[in-house]
């Protein structure tokens, strides 16, 4: 007998683990489109039909909605915001209202009108070629394609019949399609399309299914029952599996289970050097779902709340009283540990629809009008952001922290625009903490690096963002495949305007935190340690690891290290160092 040849493919590794099971494919979801023209005396029918669909899928959401409730762990959260975003788009979007205009005045079929609309929206989002607008833009198509079938009566495919043990392979899974995966079934999915941006890939964590995503040829090397693996952690498939293979894999899902273990017994450990120095760990948080794992983690406060979740997926800017009751129950969650509130930062990877209509395309450019020059621009957006935070600061300790600053003078007006928001709420006689809360900056680019000396006479406290950072230091854009590879914050360049903002803040004794992705992964903690910084914040499910780091540093030895790393000029030789260094831990 002649054992089938093992395949390997290449994708995005989207979330974590490994599975191994039986490959289910799931079928194509594309639907043939009919398109035929309607008589003038048509067109009041034809917008019924659209309106009959809209509705189907209103209740069909509603439906999906009541069911995510019951999902396991960050999941119900996170598809409870997805799907409400759905509902906002069924409501007066541009894709209802594009169909709308088209039936009246094209004189064409619901079904037709509401493709066009999609393939000119899907136009117009390519041209910003922004990895975040093509997440969202699949969110369109999922609703629009939810229409067509409504339309030309065609059931949704469904993914829950797959057998125990399945991993789901497909073109395409929508984040409703992986909300409806049910993890005591399915154990990972691999997909042909998709990118680690999407919803779909955040539904994979949420569910803690490995899912590897956008490997192009999967679908000519796997058929159903075929055996599989799935690594989410390097994004690889392996079609049939060799004994030996298959050996190495479970090898490594035991010592990833045992790791987990150990990890998770460390939550109320000290996150401690050798030599004694105390290090603060916090989380960055991008969505109140957070919340519960962030105090799971052990985490000594929130070092960034990105507060633009408030502006996103929504036709309107959030009311003074809307953010301040989520601004407040985060705060009230925290428990007496504080809170580091970045004012809107929209922009670059992030789009608000409402502050796009507002204020025009300046505002979706990563060098336009966003951070605090946005804020400053158009005061009356942070006047009621500013009296949102200075009312949450009554249930806890609140930082507020600026983005893209680059002189003294925007933090000046900043902090008298949070004077007179103070002023203004205790004439109201509206409760707020007693002291105003300090006042940071986010060290971003490489400007307020250089400047760093000047803005710590001004401001509280320091957060280095080192993503940003890196990408506006060497110019580089992540989410464009051409030159993602060169994005390294390793550069030397980069280590410089790090270590000069975190030796500024010392010498203004003022407290300097680092909030990028080099503070949550442990390989470079020695070397952040080692540059002056006592104060990292990452993602919740990063602070075991980078605390065992911790405890396993001399603190000594990692600053002596850092001093030989700053004295090189080859990105090479640093990386090199760095692995070096952690090699002896």
């Amino acid at each position: 007998m002649v054992l089938p040849r093992e395949q390997t493919f290449i994708g995005l590794g989207v979330s974590p683990g490994i599975g191994i099971g039986d490959v289910h494919e799931r079928e194509s979801g594309a639907i043939d489109v009919p398109e035929y023209s309607i008589p003038v005396k048509g067109i009041d029918k034809e917008l019924e039909r659209l309106h009959t669909a809209v509705s189907g899928a209103r209740r069909q959401i509603g439906r999906l909605r009541a069911k995510a409730r019951s999902l396991p762990g960050l999941a119900a959260g996170e598809m409870e915001i997805l799907l409400d975003a759905y509902i906002q788009m069924l409501k007066s979007s541009r894709l209802i209202r594009g169909a709308e205009n088209r039936i009246a005045s094209e004189r064409i079929n619901a079904e037709a009108a509401v493709h066009a609309e999609l393939t000119e929206i899907s136009g117009a989002f390519s041209k910003m070629d922004d990895a975040y607008l093509a997440a969202r833009l699949d969110d369109i198509r999922e609703v629009a394609a939810r229409l067509i079938r409504n339309l030309v009566k065609k059931p949704s495919r469904s993914t829950h019949k797959a057998p125990k043990g399945s991993v789901i392979v497909a073109e395409e899974l929508t984040p409703a399609d992986a909300a409806q995966l049910d993890p005591a079934r399915v154990v990972g999915f691999a997909t042909a399309l998709g990118g680690a941006e999407g919803h779909t890939a955040i539904m994979a964590r949420a569910l803690g299914l490995p899912a590897v995503l956008g490997a192009a040829e999967l679908l000519q090397g796997a058929k159903s029952g075929d055996r599989i693996i799935v690594d989410g952690d390097r994004g690889r498939i392996v079609i049939n599996p060799k004994p030996a293979t298959i050996a190495a894999y479970e090898r490594r899902q035991q010592e990833i289970h045992q790791e987990t273990k150990r990890l998770n017994t460390m939550r109320n450990q000290p996150a401690v050097t050798r030599d004694g120095i105390a290090v603060g760990l916090q989380a960055n948080m991008e969505l109140p779902v957070q919340l519960g794992p962030i105090g799971q983690a052990g985490a000594g406060g929130i070092g960034l709340l990105r507060s633009e979740f408030m502006f996103m997926n929504r036709p309107d800017i959030p009311s003074e009283d809307e953010q301040y009751e989520i601004l407040h129950t985060i705060v009230k969650g925290m428990d007496g540990h504080p809170v580091t509130i970045r004012t809107l930062d929209v922009g670059g990877e992030k789009i608000a629809a409402s502050l796009l209509d507002r204020f025009g395309e300046s505002v979706s450019s990563a060098l336009g009008l966003r951070g605090i020059r946005l804020s400053l621009a158009h005061v009356e957006v942070f006047e009621t952001q500013i009296r949102a935070i200075l009312r949450a600061s009554a249930a806890g300790p609140v930082r507020i922290l600026l983005p893209m600053v680059t002189t003294t003078s925007e933090i000046r007006k900043a902090r008298e625009i949070i004077k007179q928001m103070a002023k203004n709420l205790k004439r109201r006689k509206i409760a707020m903490a007693a002291e105003l809360p300090p006042v940071g900056v986010m060290i971003e680019v490489p400007g307020a690096a250089l400047s760093a000396d000047a803005l710590a006479q001004v401001a509280d406290f320091f957060a280095i963002g080192s993503n940003d950072l890196t990408m506006y230091t060497l110019a580089i854009d992540r989410s464009d495949e051409q030159v993602a590879s060169l994005y390294n914050p390793l550069h030397p360049s980069v280590l410089r305007l790090i270590q000069f903002s975190a030796e500024a803040a010392l010498r203004a004794r003022i407290p300097v935190s680092i909030c990028g992705e080099m503070a949550g992964d442990p390989r470079f903690t020695a070397l952040l340690l080692g540059l002056g910084l006592r104060e990292l914040s990452m993602t919740a499910a990063s602070i075991p690891r980078v605390k065992q780091r911790i405890r396993d540093l001399d603190l000594l030895a990692a600053e002596a290290r850092a001093r030989v790393i700053m004295d090189q000029v080859d990105a090479g030789r640093i990386h090199m160092l760095v692995d070096d260094f952690n090699a002896l831990a």
